[in-house]
């Protein structure tokens, strides 16, 4: 089943009417169709291909997944593929649903997974109904506005867990492996992210410059085109500079841990100067041997003297460097 809708002069007219009759309208002025599939197969969509004459190759790509982020052009219409993306901030998860659409002069057929929430898109075409009499433009923009608005929401989460990750670099008591776990996770999200990111300049583009070669009508809706590219331009930017920041929380984590251990080395190397001054002075004078002090008591008093006042001087002179 597919949900369909009819917008006449620029407003809605009806709703939920059968696929048959989009061609009724594909070629009438002031009319506006459209229709929304969710998980269909080939031969779901077999009817709307007669209807509009779509191309083969563009159904082809509408039923199987993973499609690249574009623009393709035919005869008779255009194919767009795009994802939406949302992130999950406890699992660091970044989860991408592909929504893809038939654009003809009069006509926008969506297809998409039962996962993305068409109703996000239908709340955006209603809260500027007035843009409706421009016709597919106003369609097709509302759908790439949700898309690269998620896609920024997504960003937006990545760089917030970031700052949260180095903030824990400097925790009094840091957890190294938790740092590098949610390091490499946050990695992994954003490599998924850029996959669907990058791709959408070009995208953008293209219907902006498809846009300026047509009517009145569409030109009109250039502006709204051109605030989703500077969304799609901050967005890339953005994803960008995450990777900078999560590339700099690995190597920083890295470099504390190896001071850590530095100073750690610096410790037990000042503690074992200071235990080997009595283990010495101790050895020396319990040499089986006549010598100065042997087996009286001022000898004992001198040793344990030169122990006590030697370990005083090695503390003091490595707490003064910082190495205790």
């Amino acid at each position: 089943m597919a949900t369909t809708r009819l917008y006449k002069d620029g407003k809605l007219a009806e709703k939920d009417f059968p696929v048959d009759r989009i061609s009724d309208y594909k070629d009438q002025a002031g009319y506006l169709v459209w229709a929304d599939f969710t998980s269909p197969t080939e031969e779901d969509l077999a009817a709307i291909q007669e209807e509009l004459g779509l191309h083969r190759l563009a159904i082809e790509d509408a039923v199987h997944e993973h499609q690249r982020p574009k623009l393709d052009r035919y005869d008779t219409h255009s194919f767009l593929a795009a994802y939406h993306v949302r992130f999950d901030a406890e699992t660091l998860k970044v989860a991408k649903t592909e929504i893809k659409a038939f654009i003809a002069k009069n006509v926008v057929v969506t297809v998409h997974d039962k996962e993305f929430d068409m109703a996000d898109v239908v709340e955006r075409w209603d809260g500027a109904s007035d843009l409706a009499r421009y016709g597919s433009a106003f369609l097709v923009w509302g759908i790439l506005d949700v898309v690269v608005d998620s896609q920024f929401s997504a960003v937006q989460g990545l760089d917030a867990e970031t700052d949260d990750l180095e903030d824990a670099l400097f925790d009094e008591n840091p957890r190294d492996k938790e740092i590098e776990r949610r390091s490499f996770a946050l990695r992994k999200s954003l490599v998924m992210l850029r996959r669907a990111v990058v791709p959408m300049r070009e995208v953008v583009t293209s219907v902006i410059r498809h846009e300026t070669d047509n009517s009145a009508n569409d030109r009109a809706m250039l502006p709204y085109f051109q605030d989703v590219f500077d969304h799609v331009l901050r967005t890339t930017e953005w994803t960008d500079t995450v990777r900078d920041l999560i590339a700099t929380v690995l190597d920083t984590n890295v470099g504390l841990r190896a001071n850590r251990m530095n100073l750690i080395m610096k410790k037990v190397t000042s503690w074992a100067a200071i235990i080997a001054v009595p283990t010495a002075i101790t050895g020396f004078f319990g040499q089986n041997l006549q010598f100065l002090g042997f087996g009286t008591v001022w000898g004992v008093w001198l040793s344990f003297g030169l122990i006590v006042v030697t370990a005083a001087l090695l503390y003091r002179s490595f707490k003064k460097r910082d190495w205790l």
